[in-house]
């Protein structure tokens, strides 16, 4: 292993082991675990934001690539159920990864780059959307996916203001299920 991907991976580790906590995370620590000098983390990344950046994002894109991938656990499902069961999976990782999934959604929201992780979502859900809808035509089937993306982008960051507005608390998985699949019926109009 290089030294880059060594203080990749001994970054990835101390994210996991902090979690919420993963601002604590110091360069000296991360080289500690990586094996390597100081100026190797300047030198490969500008500094540890765009480290923990880059290596959030490595995370966020194993998770959106098994999400494209559902397809083995939902045969014989319908279009919604599989759009269903995607965006209950894509809700509970936001949650359960609070402090990752923070950075990923507003590092997309204020850098978006093409392949970003909401444009990895939004690459995933698009044809389940369209097989629900088939009758509608490309731009409107666009609209909607990227209204359920957003939506649910908003259920994880201001969960707190969302539940007082929709009478349930979104923090509990059973909650968001609901309010899922309420918003999935008004999006799709099925």
């Amino acid at each position: 292993m290089n030294n880059k991907e060594a203080i990749i991976q001994a970054t990835i580790k101390l994210i996991e082991e902090k979690g919420e906590h993963f601002d604590e995370i110091t360069v000296r620590e991360i080289c500690k675990r990586s094996g390597v000098g100081l100026g190797l983390v300047n030198y490969h990344f500008g500094n540890k934001d765009k480290l923990i950046e880059q290596c959030i994002e490595r995370l966020i894109n194993g998770t959106v690539e098994r999400f494209q991938n559902i397809r083995e656990k939902t045969e014989g499902f319908t279009p919604f159920e599989k759009l269903e069961y995607l965006g209950n999976m894509t809700l509970d990782f936001l949650f359960e990864h609070d402090a990752v999934s923070r950075i990923s959604v507003l590092t997309d929201m204020q850098t978006p780059k093409e392949g970003d992780n909401t444009n990895r979502t939004y690459a995933a859900y698009l044809p389940l959307v369209a097989a629900c809808r088939p009758d509608l035509d490309e731009a409107a089937i666009n609209r909607k996916t990227l209204y359920l993306i957003t939506i649910m982008q908003q259920m994880f960051l201001r969960h707190k203001t969302m539940s007082q507005i929709v009478g349930l608390d979104l923090s509990k998985r059973e909650n968001r299920k609901i309010f899922h699949a309420q918003v999935l019926h008004d999006i799709l109009e099925v």
